[in-house]
């Protein structure tokens, strides 16, 4: 194990301790320190020692290699003989070293090439990093399950809606409509004299049955659009901006209104989602009166681009949005991107709108449109 700092020194090999400056610093310090020479230790503080369980009489006098794991015994010889050798003279990295109960440690070690007693040696300083190295091994690891269990989400949700649009579409719109069929029934046969108020009453109910039936198309196509599955996204996305635009007021532009964007249904659907969550947070958050959103081509990648008028995001003191506050419409999006193979960018700024990107790749096995 080899690493920087501090030069001192041991007293069986002629050394005398006493003389190094500021010698009680080096032997009290929460650092390691250490000096090697012929892949032999000649020096080692407490703490250094410690690292693999033993004491500073337990090192000195003691080759490296018997530190270390055998098989990395042969990598720690090399580095030392880079320094020594004056092609890397100072180096830092993180070394495993085996501890007296078998078990093995990691430690962060900063080392540089230095004479001692007339000839080359290498002085160093470590600091153990076990358990830091395992807690972001565990924290990598969560983040890959939290990944992974997004993902799933994802996936059931989709399944989900899918399955709801098709019981609402074909059960209960085929209710409904059943439900108005007999309704133009009884209006055919009522006249103007006496079942006057009963032809009134089924004019209302014909109302409120059309109604429903288009509330109930409605829930569908949000749920899971036809025009995904059979025409393509940007025919959906068009599609929806046209809904988004009567229900909240908001005027919509996009152009291209059609380009062929090759993606898979399930991607497809992913990008239409995130439009969708988009026009959400506009829809509650922006106070907008305008979107524009711009689909787009670039080698094999597709962008997605939403920019709404609105009164904008808070920013950080680095001058980039604020994102801080937990909004599970912003992940919902990023972890869709991510899904996708791409990225999501949000640029925003006080009473300066906001514009969210997409950008991710297309279907390698999808033709793509011919100019």
């Amino acid at each position: 194990m080899c690493g920087p700092g501090i030069d001192t020194g041991d007293a069986s090999q002629g050394f005398d301790v006493t003389s190094i400056p500021f010698r009680g610093l080096v032997e009290q310090a929460l650092a390691g320190v250490y000096i090697i020479q012929d892949e032999v230790f000649q020096y080692s503080n407490a703490t250094w020692a410690a690292m693999t369980g033993h004491v500073p009489e337990q090192l000195i006098g003691q080759p490296v290699s018997r530190f270390v794991p055998p098989e990395d015994a042969a990598e720690v010889s090399a580095r030392y003989h880079r320094r020594v050798s004056g092609i890397e003279p100072s180096m830092r990295f993180i070394v495993r070293g085996l501890h007296r109960d078998g078990s093995i440690v990691f430690i962060d070690v900063h080392g540089m090439a230095l004479e001692y007693r007339g000839r080359p040696a290498v002085v160093g300083v470590g600091i153990e990093v076990t358990e830091q190295l395992e807690q972001t091994r565990q924290l990598q690891e969560s983040r890959q399950q939290y990944q992974e269990l997004a993902a799933y989400l994802i996936a059931v949700r989709e399944r989900q809606r899918s399955a709801y649009a098709r019981e609402v579409h074909d059960v209960l719109g085929g209710l409904l409509t059943s439900m108005k069929l007999n309704v133009g029934r009884i209006l055919r046969r009522t006249d103007h004299g006496e079942q006057h108020e009963i032809r009134e009453i089924a004019d209302d109910l014909n109302g409120l049955l059309q109604e429903a039936i288009n509330n109930v198309r409605e829930i569908s196509e949000s749920l899971h659009p036809q025009a995904l599955e059979y025409l393509g996204l940007t025919t959906a996305m068009a599609s929806h901006l046209e809904r988004f635009e009567k229900r909240s007021g908001i005027r919509v532009t996009m152009h291209p209104t059609e380009l062929h964007l090759p993606l898979t249904n399930s991607r497809a659907t992913m990008a239409y989602r995130i439009l969708q969550e988009a026009l959400t947070n506009i829809a509650r958050h922006a106070q907008a009166t305008e979107v524009t959103v711009v689909t787009a081509i670039d080698a094999d990648m597709f962008r997605v681009d939403i920019r709404d008028n609105g009164i904008g995001m808070p920013l950080r003191a680095n001058a980039t949005p604020d994102l801080s506050a937990p909004c599970f419409g912003i992940l919902s999006m990023k972890e869709r991107a991510r899904e996708l193979g791409g990225t999501l960018s949000i640029d925003s700024a006080p009473g300066q709108g906001t514009c969210i990107v997409l950008v991710a790749p297309l279907d390698a096995n999808e033709e793509l449109p011919l100019d």
